[in-house]
């Protein structure tokens, strides 16, 4: 192995005072790849234990995905489920055991029971398979991410889409009816940096006449010319590159550079060897097309694929494109989050905030840790980044806020509102230069916000991605997961989970904190999170909190929040039902085409007596689309 240059910094994010992780006992721990493997393989064996323990079906059988051990020991183990041998899409189970093996909790993607005959679909349902490059024949499912679980057909779509990046459309139909359920694009894009990372130190292997980029010291990760049958690139003198583009080594450079930077990142802070944990490299793929101005990652190939940019002269292969492009390949193997709606929203973000957060880690000089992507390779020739962390909207597209209908944007677009909620938790809001980059950051309510350091943020991130959300996460569910971790990590009540509610709040998803003791509202807070099945086209429902210990009637500006999982929104009727029977009307049906109801109503209630039992009532006033009452709360 010999050096190009001079060895690039790569430090370790500084400690910081106050608010350290519970005993560090919640920090994931440093798990090499044979430990990992017997973790997963002591989960595989007691897989028909936990599913009997869980009351699941007997056609049940739960399969490992990820298993993550906390240095106290416990494990937090990520099962896909099947049914009858068929999978269960969105059906996954995060199983979370005390450090001598008890169950100490469990989160489900979906409550609903999978009772669903496997032999129903006729024949004239099945979709033909695809006549596309890399298509795939249908495989039958059991869809359970929305509503009722059904049986359904999924096919994969190859080809390639409008840029001229490869496609992996998934499709899911339902297979009584045909009609589609659901679609997403498994190639996820991404854009970064160009390849000014300096001179720097590459890991290779062989000897004086036959070096290959092939990075042994990170599980063998390779790097490979798409120019050159995807061949993996040699030399002669282990001097590879010029720091032109013109000289086709300088983008392998930066693309080998960037994914040992990522893979450094992932082991020393977050106690991850490699994408999936296992301790095996991916490969990466440079000069992809011509003029490509994007980059992607496949789980198909285990590999992250460049353009060369704007007239093949700025290379998407800096620091923060590979860091972007290897975290879709963590999402995918650890909350797999589907990259369609709210959760293909979540998914983009992801890889933007470990983007931010290994080019922070790296340290290097010519490229400083930021919070803008795609900074440098001048994607729109005006020299502007491609996205703003501290401000979304500046790029003239992207959400700062959470709206109705942000799962229907483009899921680089919904990426804005938590972008901006992780610069907020790290950075703070209002005006600030951080290695003198200025940023001016909003807040939705207007109210501040105080940030407690990315080195920090990061781990509460990675903790609610890697132990807790579920493919279809929404923003709501987000914030619940990362208030969570937050509160593991640091302590219920801490300063830390108080600025994870803070920092959601200023992005519209949730409440500001109040009352020290409930993180998420002010005030007196009641709850019901029993699900509630909503009948299609059927009767009301309802759901009931009873309200005791206060004096007098009920505020003048009540608070209701609502969280209802629902395929159409725009079916759903929605009232408060006072203790007395008096109805106040939150929401009408109508033409509303977005998915869930996530929102916090305020109702004058200064007549009602505040104490006694109050009731939501949901009823679906049209047909085909269907739902649950997740939670709802009343504070008072």
């Amino acid at each position: 192995m010999v050096a190009v240059g001079l060895q690039a910094g790569i430090a370790s994010a500084a400690p910081e005072p106050g608010g350290s992780p519970v005993d560090r006992g919640e920090l994931p721990a440093k798990v090499t790849p044979a430990e990992r493997a017997a973790l997963i393989a002591e989960a595989e064996d007691r897989g028909p234990d936990t599913a009997e323990a869980l009351n699941l079906h007997s056609k049940t059988e739960l399969r490992v995905k990820d298993v993550v051990q906390n240095r106290d020991g416990s494990t937090h183990t990520r099962y896909e489920r099947t049914w009858s041998g068929l999978p269960v899409l969105g059906g996954g189970i995060i199983v979370h055991r005390t450090p001598d093996g008890a169950i100490d909790g469990v989160d489900k993607a979906t409550e609903a029971s999978v009772k669903v005959p496997t032999t129903q679909a006729p024949a004239s349902q099945k979709p033909a398979t695809p006549k596309a490059r890399n298509s795939k024949a249908p495989r039958k499912v059991i869809w359970a991410a929305e509503g009722e679980p059904v049986l359904a057909w999924e096919k994969v779509v190859g080809g390639t889409q409008e840029d001229g990046t490869p496609s992996e459309l998934h499709v899911i139909t339902d297979a009584k009816t045909g009609e589609k359920l659901y679609e997403y694009q498994a190639v996820h894009n991404g854009t970064g940096n160009s390849m000014y990372s300096g001179q720097v130190q590459i890991g290779t292997s062989g000897s004086s006449g036959s070096y290959r980029m092939d990075d042994t010291a990170r599980g063998g990760h390779t790097t490979r010319d798409s120019d050159n049958g995807n061949a993996v690139y040699t030399d002669a003198d282990d001097v590879w590159g010029t720091g032109s583009p013109s000289n086709g080594q300088t983008a392998a450079v930066d693309a080998h550079y960037g994914a040992a930077l990522t893979w450094d990142y992932y082991q020393e802070v977050h106690g991850r060897d490699g994408i999936r944990g296992d301790g095996v490299g991916a490969s990466s793929r440079v000069h992809y097309g011509n003029a490509y101005v994007n980059a992607f990652w496949q789980d198909s190939c285990f590999c992250m694929t460049y353009g060369d940019g704007r007239n093949n002269q700025h290379p998407l292969t800096s620091i923060d494109v590979a860091a972007h492009e290897m975290t879709h390949g963590v999402t995918s193997h650890t909350a797999g989050l589907v990259y369609s709606g709210e959760s293909g929203g979540l998914n983009e973000a992801t890889s933007d905030i470990f983007a931010a957060a290994v080019e922070f880690h790296a340290n290097n000089s010519e490229d400083v840790g930021d919070y803008l992507i795609g900074e440098k390779i001048d994607i729109r020739g005006d020299g502007t980044p491609l996205r703003y962390m501290d401000r979304p909207s500046r790029d003239g597209v992207s959400l700062d806020y959470w709206e109705p209908g942000a799962g229907n944007q483009d899921v680089h677009y919904s990426s804005g509102i938590a972008n901006h909620f992780f610069y907020l938790l790290s950075e703070g809001s209002g005006q600030k230069v951080v290695n003198g980059v200025s940023y001016d950051s909003p807040t939705y309510d207007d109210q501040p916000v105080t940030g407690i350091g990315i080195g920090k943020a990061e781990q509460i991130w990675f903790k609610a991605l890697s132990e807790k959300m579920h493919a279809n996460e929404s923003f709501a569910d987000a914030r619940a997961d990362t208030l969570e971790a937050a509160g593991e990590l640091y302590g219920q009540d801490s300063p830390e989970q108080l600025a994870v509610a803070h920092a959601w709040a200023a992005v519209n998803v949730g409440d500001r904190p109040g009352d020290p003791g409930d993180p998420g509202d002010p005030g007196d807070a009641f709850e019901n999170a029993d699900d509630v099945s909503i009948p299609d086209a059927g009767s009301a429902v309802t759901s009931s909190i009873t309200v005791s210990g206060l004096s007098g009637n009920a505020p003048s500006d009540l608070k209701v929040g609502v969280d209802i999982k629902h395929s159409y929104r725009g079916d759903l009727v929605i009232d408060l039902l006072a203790p007395d029977g008096t109805a106040y009307r939150l929401k009408n049906s109508g033409w509303d085409s977005a998915d869930n109801v996530q929102e916090t109503y305020t109702v004058d209630a200064s007549s009602e007596s505040a104490n006694g039992t109050w009731k939501l009532r949901v009823r679906d006033v049209y047909s085909y689309d269907t739902g649950y009452i997740d939670s709802w709360k009343l504070t008072f």
